[in-house]
């Protein structure tokens, strides 16, 4: 959905990223609810005093109104709406890995509510310390379904027969699920693991890691590969 030359007020959205234009502004990556990514030039931003320097946080709920028709909108208001705790170590960089993949793979002014609502209960977990959850893999089922990538995890890609829980299978990417029938690889998966994964049930533990390892190689093939400045972050953390 575009706005168009419309002038929007009250919509709810998140800061993805923002940066420096001009001494004074800035420019915001935002996703709201109803109007998908925007590029929005928010004025004097930066001053010391700008009433706009304690609302304008990412992983924090907002409501933004803007106006004008060209590529990057005019912001004209920004509330800060609450409820959401701010995110600490692990679980910020997590956050950060979201945004990440929502600046990388989400086209501007395409509106996504679904994606939307994922992503804030994505955040809402992250706040009570969860960081390998549910919501995780359900918001990047959510954002590959929204783009036109929605996974296949209950039949046979070739034949179209049911997964087996018992069984073993490989995922293909741009394909689906084929039978396994070689020596185990990094991306051979049990029938369970899939079914689950469809059905959203993450309760079992191998569910949970191997679908984790599953959205993380799909992850990788639709950035082409880039590499990921949050995971990158993550990884020498741990290594420390």
């Amino acid at each position: 959905m575009t706005s168009g030359k419309q002038r929007i007020d009250g919509a709810a959205a998140f800061l993805l990223h923002a940066h420096p234009y001009s001494e004074t502004s800035l420019v915001l990556d935002a996703f709201a609810r109803d109007y998908g990514r925007l590029a929005i030039l928010a004025r004097g931003a930066r001053r010391p005093r700008s009433a706009l320097r304690g609302v304008l946080m990412a992983f924090q709920p907002l409501q933004l109104s803007w106006f004008g028709g060209g590529e990057v909108k005019t912001l004209s208001r920004a509330e800060w709406q609450g409820g959401l705790p701010l995110l600490e170590r692990t679980s910020l960089l997590l956050g950060y890995y979201l945004n990440e993949l929502l600046l990388k793979l989400l086209p501007r002014e395409d509106a996504h509510p679904a994606l939307f609502d994922a992503y804030a209960a994505a955040l809402a977990s992250l706040t009570r310390g969860a960081v390998d959850t549910a919501e995780l893999r359900r918001f990047e089922k959510t954002l590959l379904r929204e783009l036109g990538y929605g996974l296949t995890l209950d039949r046979v890609a070739d034949s179209g027969a049911p997964i087996r829980p018992e069984g073993q299978y490989e995922y293909q990417v741009e394909r689906g699920v084929v039978e396994s029938h070689g020596v185990p690889s990094r991306l051979t998966f049990s029938g369970r693991t899939l079914l689950d994964l469809a059905a959203d049930d993450y309760s079992d533990p191998r569910t949970l890691a191997e679908s984790k390892l599953l959205m993380r190689h799909l992850m990788s093939y639709y950035l082409g590969n880039q590499a990921l400045q949050s995971r990158r972050v993550f990884v020498e953390l741990q290594d420390l």
